[in-house]
């Protein structure tokens, strides 16, 4: 086992950006082997995230954006845990960009579950008789549609879009 080292701690935590003291327990758990407390912290993060996703998010921002001419607007509320991070100006920032998103993109929903069932059969169905009018063999007919769906989701689900 390798001597844990003010070096090696400042070396993980540099390439994790996680705390001093999550760094020193990692690198004692590996060994010193830095790749494997890189895991070590990982995996950790997984699981502080697993038990911080039931936590109820009482706190946050409400942010609007009125686009020029005032025919478009959004409003959105983005929650937290803690007063201290919704006070942040990252946090602001974040909210206001989800708002101005929302009015560039105009999401149908948030997630696949929130589009509305006849939105996607409608869709769908334009989608088979495009694919049918290409020619293209039946069996190849389901995997062009579902290709493009999956590109509708893409646009249309909020979680799903690049930015």
């Amino acid at each position: 086992m390798a001597e844990i080292n003010a070096k090696m701690v400042k070396e993980l935590r540099s390439r994790t950006n996680a705390g001093i003291l999550d760094c020193k327990e990692a690198l004692e758990e590996a060994g010193g082997d830095l790749e494997k407390a890189i895991d070590f912290l990982r995996k950790k993060g997984l699981a502080t995230a697993l038990k911080r996703a039931g936590r109820e998010t009482s706190e946050g921002v409400v942010s609007a954006y009125i686009h020029a001419g005032d025919k478009l607007g959004v409003l959105v509320e983005v929650n937290c845990e803690t007063d201290f991070v919704a006070k942040t100006d990252e946090f602001k920032a974040f909210a206001r960009d989800i708002a101005m998103h929302i009015a560039a993109m105009k999401p149908l929903g948030i997630e696949r579950e929130d589009i509305d069932g006849e939105i996607l059969k409608r869709e769908e169905a334009i989608y088979r008789q495009q694919a049918r009018e290409t020619g293209k063999p039946e069996n190849i007919l389901d995997k062009i549609v579902k290709g493009k769906m999956e590109r509708f989701y893409k646009e249309a689900c909020l979680m799903e879009q690049a930015f």
